[in-house]
């Protein structure tokens, strides 16, 4: 069985790469100060924010590879595999990261805003690319939070920490929201392919067999974590995917109304509703009136 590094601590991950542990809860890495190694399979129970310099070979979460160059960003949260696949080959690792506990950041305001960064749930083609203005800012980001490593820990060291980080983080987001625009071209087609999808599963049986289409579903379909893919088509449409997948359920109903053979139950669990009343509501909510209104306004018109 291929050995799985696992690193858990601050202390283990610094040892990895050849560096001391200035702080026993976060670490800024300079990676070239590690020894020449070769892949490995890591299992990560802490935060890592890692600054690709050169290739090292393919990095690989889950079935998927990172979209991962120089001058990249890529996040990794407690419990994420990481695989690094040139098992054969020596390289000298390059580039810096910035790694932290979980307990460094308990009890900080930033302990609240952890959900909020969606992109350390990203996965395939998602990471953060980087223009050289965005690097030297980042880079100088993780030299402020390795200038206050230097101190002696005191009673402001989590705080100061903490916010550095948070600063990073927010900053990141600006970066992805960028990214969003510049990659327009490639969003649309993202969009179009989501709504062909929507399109081919109310043709299909799937419905039926299966039930509406959750976000996760289109997410993986489109090769894409259900955070980015999310992020995404906030992004292009103003709706969350939740609401798009619901508006799409609300046209294909109107439509199946127009058919005065089959009852609003029949139509219900066409769509893939385990109890009618749930497509009833949903449906009143959005057009404003019941489904069998709706049918009664259309056949008069």
């Amino acid at each position: 069985m291929e050995k799985v590094l696992n690193f858990d601590t601050i202390s283990e991950y610094n040892a990895f790469n050849n560096l001391e542990t200035l702080h026993p809860l976060v670490s800024v890495i300079d990676f070239s100060k590690a020894k020449e190694r070769t892949g490995h399979k890591m299992n990560f129970g802490i935060y890592c924010i890692f600054l690709k310099e050169v290739d090292c070979g393919d990095l690989k979460y889950g079935r998927h590879y990172y979209d991962y160059q120089e001058g990249t960003l890529v996040f990794i949260s407690p419990g994420q595999f990481i695989d690094v696949e040139n098992k054969t080959d020596y390289y000298q690792p390059m580039g810096h990261a910035l790694v932290f506990h979980p307990d460094l950041i308990r009890g900080t305001s930033l302990a609240g805003r952890m959900n909020d960064y969606t992109f350390f749930s990203y996965n395939t083609n998602e990471a953060l690319h980087l223009s050289a203005k965005e690097r030297h800012l980042v880079l100088d980001l993780f030299s402020k939070i390795e200038d206050e490593l230097q101190h002696s820990v005191d009673k402001h060291s989590k705080t100061l920490i903490a916010s550095g980080i948070e600063l990073f983080l927010n900053y990141c987001e600006r970066f992805y929201d960028r990214q969003f625009i510049t990659r327009e071209d490639v969003n649309k087609g993202i969009l179009e392919r989501f709504e062909n999808l929507l399109d081919s599963y109310f043709l299909s049986d799937n419905p039926v067999e299966t039930g509406l289409p959750s976000v996760a579903y289109c997410a993986d379909k489109l090769n894409l974590s259900a955070n980015y893919f999310g992020d995404l088509i906030r992004k292009e449409t103003g709706k969350s995917a939740q609401e798009y997948i619901q508006a799409k359920i609300i046209d294909v109903a109107k439509d199946k109304l127009f058919d005065s053979d089959k009852t609003i139950n029949e139509i219900a669990y066409e769509l893939g509703f385990k109890y009618p009343q749930h497509f009833s509501r949903m449906f009143k909510k959005s057009a404003g009136i019941s489904p069998s209104e709706y049918r009664a306004i259309s056949q008069a018109m």
